[in-house]
């Protein structure tokens, strides 16, 4: 598969908001989502431009699988839909931080959570 190119295509997203985002060369940034009510971290997935505009208008989390390149929304397949309640830039606008209402598990695993597997050991 060919990379992205590091110009973004062409979007929907209020130019306000792109001209304040930091991209990857590969015209992608991280997107962490949160369950809105109780602060627990989800997954992390991937948007450029598009996503997020889809993001913001739809209602539903929609990312950009970087292995299949093409857009994803989370839950059509699965049922274990991300209810968008909010969506916030970090400081340095280069990741986005989305808080959601989560529908069933939100990692492929079948998990809550992508985060609750593997707890590395501290001190070592």
């Amino acid at each position: 598969m060919a990379p992205m190119s590091s110009t973004p295509p062409p979007s929907s997203l209020d130019p306000a908001i792109a001209a304040r985002l930091k991209r990857g060369a590969d015209g992608l940034f991280p997107a962490v989502a949160q369950q809105y009510d109780t602060g627990e971290v989800l997954m992390l997935g991937w948007m450029d431009d598009e996503a997020l505009h889809r993001t913001l208008t739809t209602g539903r989390c929609t990312y950009f699988s970087r292995s299949r390149q093409e857009y994803w929304v989370k839950g059509d397949t699965s049922g274990h839909v991300q209810h968008v309640k909010s969506v916030a830039l970090d400081c340095d606008a280069d990741t986005v931080l989305v808080k959601v209402d989560q529908v069933g598990p939100a990692c492929h695993t079948g998990t809550r959570t992508c985060f609750d597997a593997d707890e590395l050991p501290l001190g070592q």
